[in-house]
């Protein structure tokens, strides 16, 4: 760790976030206070409920426990730190905590897209490979997919923060957004940084729209076989597993292409905050309502259980 701070004089960071909005600081933590509740108690819920109904020990399903298991961790990298700024006048963080946050968010984000890759790949052998479905998506092979997707989420930021670790930054330190992220760092380093930035563009590209065009892909070729199905109520049963996957694959990669997908180090600084609320708060307080409400085995199973209760 000690080597991260060898070529920069900023030994910590201030957090600007906001700075209009801070005189409503205490209106603003109860609001994402809130949120960060909705977020950890909808997610555990899903995962509870998936992992303790034996109807839903299928691979579909599994992957949702993960998806919730992998957003609780993904939410605690960022907001507990921003509800700590949203009380204290000083929004500081140090250097080396800073990318270890950067490096957590990116990984568990990475990590996010390819188990959303997973899921549609899931479908796709359940909906167009029904015959073959259960040799292949068996409980090992599913678990073995969940191991694969996280080690390479964790495996591909450290490229981007060991580049980002060697910058100095002797000017300015304070971070124009609401959490460390490799956008704002490079905006405030005092060197050239045309690697770094050309290094992010190649990484997120790959993480982000390999995945995404995967993901669609596989959605054509199931839409392409939902049509051929006779009757409508197959077609409506078909539909009603895909949508909630669908609807949540949307959202998070509408947010993180525009965000993280660019050959320029130069941005909105208002714009970039926006989008940070939208991938880092709502996407997951929607996650597990966007499951439990489209869902239908979801629902049953969440009802059952509180009637054991």
């Amino acid at each position: 760790m000690e080597q991260w701070t060898t070529n920069t004089t900023v030994t910590e960071f201030i957090i600007v976030g906001f700075p209009s909005l801070y005189r409503y600081g205490t209106l603003l933590f109860i609001c994402l206070l809130f949120a960060y509740i909705l977020i950890i108690a909808g997610n555990v819920i899903i995962f509870a409920i998936v992992r303790s109904d034996s109807r839903l020990h299928k691979p579909m399903y599994f992957f949702i426990s993960v998806l919730s298991f992998l957003e609780v961790f993904y939410t605690a990298v960022t907001i507990p730190k921003m509800l700590i700024n949203l009380l204290v006048a000083r929004k500081s963080i140090h250097f080396n905590s800073c990318l270890l946050q950067t490096y957590f968010f990116h990984s568990l984000g990475a990590s996010e897209c390819y188990i959303l890759t997973t899921m549609a790949y899931d479908r796709y052998l359940a909906i167009c490979h029904p015959l073959n479905y259960p040799s292949i998506m068996t409980s090992t092979m599913t678990k073995k997919l969940v191991v694969v997707c996280f080690t390479l989420g964790f495996l591909c930021p450290i490229t981007e923060v060991v580049l980002i670790s060697q910058l100095p930054f002797c000017e300015s330190n304070e971070i124009q957004h609401i959490f460390c992220d490799f956008p704002p760092l490079l905006s405030l380093a005092c060197t050239d940084t045309s690697i770094n930035v050309l290094a992010d563009f190649i990484i997120n590209s790959f993480i982000i729209l390999v995945t995404f065009t995967f993901i669609m892909i596989s959605y054509i070729r199931i839409i392409i076989a939902i049509l051929k199905i006779k009757t409508s109520v197959g077609r409506m049963k078909a539909f009603s597993t895909c949508g909630a996957h669908l609807t949540v694959v949307l959202l998070f990669f509408t947010c993180i292409v525009f965000m993280y997908v660019r050959l320029t180090k130069s941005y909105s600084l208002y714009y970039d905050r926006v989008l940070a609320v939208f991938y880092s708060v709502l996407t997951p307080i929607l996650n597990p309502f966007i499951y439990s409400l489209r869902n239908k085995e979801i629902r049953l199973a969440f009802k059952r259980s509180m009637c054991i209760r």
